[in-house]
Parts: structure tokens; C-alpha cells; sequence
């Protein structure tokens, strides 16, 4: 049997994320700044996406095919819908990061709140990586979200800090939904 060991990632001692696929979204647009990607979020977004790539997990992430920011320009507003949408239909669990800047407002993100009506509609488990309590700026449909959906908010610097636990609750959440399909 081959090591799953996350390599740098606390307690993950077999785990194993095979099959199970994992949308990662978050800001672009509004997180591209003139000395370029806001890099908190890109470190966020990057550990998020490298554990669950280490995990043997699936990963569709639009910062990594987009550069973060770097290539946005190459794609249309077309093809980055259809994109999206078709990785929302293939993904087993959404996870939209929202930051929130020096006054503790969440980053504006279009597209990712979209992205969560797509979510929600299509029955995915979403897992919001947002620091905690939610910002006062979150909408209310945002705050009531987990009222129609299958949403777990989780603390964003938790997710820094202990990333083994965010990718046991990826791992748990996405293999439910690859049973229930």
C-alpha cells in the first residue's frame, strides 16, 4: 500500500481523498491589486488547493487555470461560465474562500456568489473557509444560505493553522455525496 500521508499537514496519517472532487473558488477579479494577486488569499487558496492535491484529491480551481489573475484576460466571460458550471455539475464538495480586508469586510466576489447559487441549486456541499464570525457585510443570503443548502462555515485561519482537519471535513462531505449519487 502506497503513503497518503499529507506531507506538512498535521495529522493526516492515511488519508486518502482519492475520488472525491473539491471546486475551490474565491475572488479574481477583485482580488487582482496593481502589485498583483492579494497575497493572503493567494496563500489561502494555494494550501487549500495543494492539500487536497497532496490528499490524492481532484482539485478544479479557475486561480490555477487563470494564473490568479495573471490569465484572466485570455478567457471570456463565455467560457469562464462554462467552465465553472461544468466543474460545479463534477465536483463532489464547493469551496468558496472569502477574505475580508484590513476592516474586516468581505472581498467583493461576484462570480463565487454565483457560484453558490450553483451550488446550492445542484445539492452540493459547500464548505465556506471565511474567517469567523462572518463579516457584517455578508449579505443576508449568504448568512441564510445554510437554510436551503448543505453549507458548513469554517474559520479560515483554522484552515491555516490545522488544514488536516478542513480536509477530513472535505474528505467526509465528498465521499457522502459520491454515495448518495
Amino acid at each position: 500500500m502506497r503513503d497518503t500521508t499529507v506531507a506538512g499537514v498535521d495529522r493526516t496519517e492515511g488519508l486518502d481523498m482519492t475520488g472525491v472532487s473539491v471546486f475551490v473558488g474565491g475572488p479574481i477579479q477583485h482580488a487582482i491589486r496593481d502589485e498583483g494577486f492579494h497575497q493572503p488569499l493567494r496563500h489561502a487558496i494555494r494550501d487549500i488547493i495543494d492539500a487536497v492535491s497532496a490528499a490524492n484529491g481532484t482539485v478544479f480551481s479557475a486561480h490555477v487555470a487563470e494564473k490568479f489573475g495573471a490569465d484572466t484576460a485570455l478567457f471570456s466571460p463565455g467560457q469562464v461560465s462554462v467552465r465553472d458550471y461544468d466543474w460545479m455539475r463534477r465536483c463532489d464538495v464547493f469551496v468558496p474562500v472569502l477574505p475580508v480586508d484590513a476592516a474586516g469586510e468581505l472581498m467583493r466576489t461576484d462570480g463565487t456568489h454565483v457560484e453558490l447559487g450553483w451550488a446550492s441549486a445542484l445539492g452540493r456541499p459547500i464548505v465556506v473557509v471565511t474567517p469567523t464570525p462572518m463579516a457584517p457585510n455578508a449579505s443576508h443570503l449568504l448568512r441564510g444560505l445554510p437554510s436551503v443548502g448543505d453549507v458548513t462555515v469554517f474559520d479560515l485561519a483554522e484552515a491555516r493553522a490545522h488544514p488536516a482537519e478542513l480536509l477530513r471535513l472535505l474528505d467526509k462531505l465528498g465521499r457522502e455525496a459520491v454515495m448518495s449519487e
